[in-house]
């Protein structure tokens, strides 16, 4: 006796999950294939197959959630499969650009779109027509796929339909809040996590899995003070915090303070290629005159803000583990920080951009730090010189100028070029000086000209330090000159060929500090610091000694400042000494950051009190009239 064929019902289910079975392979499979890494690759699907599917676990979840919304099945699984697609490009140009991929914070740049950042972020879109001819194929496919396709199943389902879309929508609205549950799955003891690379873990795990890992790790791992290890350290280190305090002058002269964070300024003589080369002429004769040397950044290519912030608060993101873009995460409304000890000994404080004052927070953060005024892009003359793509740097120098007074308090001016920001596609205003620029052996076609683009700024940067320098000789009053560049440009391919002098790759390599009193040159000296480090010796420089944290990173300065890297670069061996000072400095920051550590420094002998707090600060950018006078 034949046995019963399955009745149409149940060979349609059947189907239909035989079906969906198929397109959940294909789609791990195609987004190892997409994704590009070694453990995550479709041939690693025997050996390794926990990998591949939790690289796409969170786009085949939204996959099934759109199944159960529009109930078309080649519709939904292509819709999460282009979305996932698009987060590939995104981090394929965030690699090419600044050699490392995307991580949980980058996606807070969204909020930056409105603020400025479409322009500035935009530009590093691909200029080529064809990858969005094939994203508007794709939608064309999606929109014929949604008129075409016929449903899997009924719109109405008793509910079923509905229970089952929330409860997927709730899973995967728990796995992107970072639920705790989800390290049972993303976590380094099943997959391959490496705090320390994100370049290693996205390689070996996926970028999916990358970036889910980290979100879970840095919710888990937000490091806690020890305020009794913080206070018996500094107990230990109070006779060197005197000697650095001692010479502290109650009621002198203060200088002005001019200090210029110069958009990827680096020494390219670090290059290969240009060794014997002088690039930075008026670099290199005020380093004669001053203190200068080599300069570790947290970053590279990119991410200006942090090390901006490290120069304004003295703090290091090294240990910070949850602020990659510090001036986006920050809760406090008072942070402490160089500008307000500044104001707390009488000086106006100043910034200064040619730029969106809202890109980067920089309104609210600068608030927070204690600024009095923000001058920004709407401030500066109508008229303000442009090079290439940006403001040229002669504008800046020309608005320092315009801001400086001869009489009143003493001025604290921090700004902030941004002539030299890339992409380096754009071509400059003075195409012959570009194209006379020698470039080393090996450098050709887009990357030959993008290097000429950069170097033709970072030129332009210079000529402005040395006519800044010289103007401010001039002055009745005294003023303090401290210069640096933020960080490398992101001219990756251009330094794989050339490589580096010190043989080191590009995460590794430090830029250049300069601090002159362009009236009274004092006996030069050159040292590496980190970026954190340098308003402490701002503040040295200025005779103002009596602030006991600023003193305190001049006293870790030699054992601390190679620790400051960007994210990604080679970590570099410790001894067991710089490894005991860093885990010191890291209580002693965080206890900072959180306004604790104060009752446990010493006091100088001259003390001031403390201004009111920033209130009161200005965004020139709304108080005054487009092209006003400063």
């Amino acid at each position: 006796m034949s046995a019963t064929p399955p009745a149409p019902r149940a060979r349609s289910i059947v189907f239909r999950l035989g079906l969906g079975a198929l397109l959940a392979a294909v789609f791990v499979l195609a987004t190892g294939l997409i994704d590009g890494g070694i453990g995550v690759s479709p041939a690693q699907a025997f050996s390794q197959p926990s990998f591949l599917l939790a690289n796409a676990l969170p786009g085949l979840l939204l996959a099934a959630s759109l199944l159960v919304i529009s109930r078309r099945l080649l519709l939904s699984f292509s819709l999460a499969f282009l979305l996932q697609a698009l987060v590939y490009a995104v981090n394929a140009l965030k690699v090419r650009n600044l050699s490392t991929p995307l991580m949980p914070a980058d996606f807070r740049m969204l909020g930056q779109l409105r603020r400025g950042g479409l322009k500035l972020l935009g530009s590093y879109l691909p200029a080529s027509p064809w990858p969005y001819v094939a994203l508007l194929m794709a939608l064309a496919v999606l929109v014929i796929a949604w008129r075409r396709e016929r449903p899997l199943f009924a719109r109405r389902t008793q509910g079923r339909r509905l229970a089952s879309g929330v409860a997927l929508l709730a899973l995967l609205g728990t796995l992107l809040a970072g639920m705790p549950g989800w390290s049972r799955i993303y976590g380094g003891h099943r997959l391959w996590l490496e705090p320390w690379s994100a370049t290693a873990t996205a390689e070996h795990s996926g970028l999916v899995s990358s970036l889910l890992m980290f979100h879970l790790h840095q919710g888990q791992a937000r490091r806690k003070p020890d305020a009794a290890a913080a206070q018996q350290w500094i107990g230990g280190a109070v006779p060197a915090l005197r000697e650095r305090m001692h010479g502290t002058v109650a009621g002198a002269a203060a200088p002005d303070i001019v200090v210029v964070q110069s958009e990827s300024f680096f020494d390219p003589s670090i290059m290969r290629g240009y060794e014997h080369v002088d690039l930075a002429p008026n670099l290199h004769r005020l380093a004669a005159q001053g203190e200068s040397g080599p300069l570790h950044v947290p970053t590279y290519g990119g991410g200006t803000i942090r090390t901006e912030f490290e120069v304004l608060t003295g703090l290091s993101l090294r240990y910070f583990d949850d602020l990659q873009f510090p001036y986006l995460q920050m809760n406090h409304k008072v942070v402490p920080s160089l500008v307000r000890a500044l104001r707390a000994r009488g000086y106006e404080t100043i910034a200064l951009h040619g730029n969106d004052p809202g890109f980067w927070n920089r309104t609210t953060a600068f608030r927070a730090l204690g600024f009095d005024r923000f001058v920004s892009r709407a401030s500066f003359p109508v008229d303000a010189a442009m090079d290439g793509q940006y403001m040229a740097d002669r504008a800046m120098t020309d608005e320092i100028l315009a801001q400086l007074k001869d009489a009143g308090p003493p001025q604290f001016l921090f700004a902030i070029s941004i002539e030299a920001h890339g992409p380096y596609d754009v071509p400059p205003a003075d195409l012959a000086a570009r194209d006379a620029i020698a470039v080393p052996d090996g450098v050709s076609g887009h990357n030959r000209v993008e290097l000429q683009n950069y170097l033709y700024h970072m030129q332009r940067a210079d000529q402005e330090l040395g006519r800044l320098a010289a103007l401010l000789a001039r002055r009745e009053r005294p003023t303090l000159l401290l210069f640096y560049g933020d960080h490398l440009p992101a001219l990756t391919d251009t330094y794989r060929v050339t490589g580096f002098v010190d043989g080191k790759d590009m995460l590794s390599q430090a830029g250049a500090w300069l601090l002159v009193d362009p009236r009274r040159p004092p006996s030069s000296g050159r040292e590496a610091l980190a970026s954190w480090m340098l308003p402490g010796r701002l503040l040295e420089q200025a005779g103002i000694r009596d602030d006991a944290y600023f003193a305190l990173t001049q006293v870790m300065a030699p054992q601390l400042a190679a620790l400051t890297r960007a994210p990604g670069a080679p970590a570099e061996p410790e001894d067991a000494a710089g490894q005991s000072a860093d885990e010191d400095m890291a209580n002693v920051a965080l206890l900072r950051m959180k306004g604790k550590l104060d009752p446990l420094l010493p006091k100088a002998d001259t003390q001031t009190a403390e201004v009111a707090p920033s209130d009161d600060f200005v965004d020139a950018r709304l108080a005054e009239p487009v092209g006003a006078s400063q």
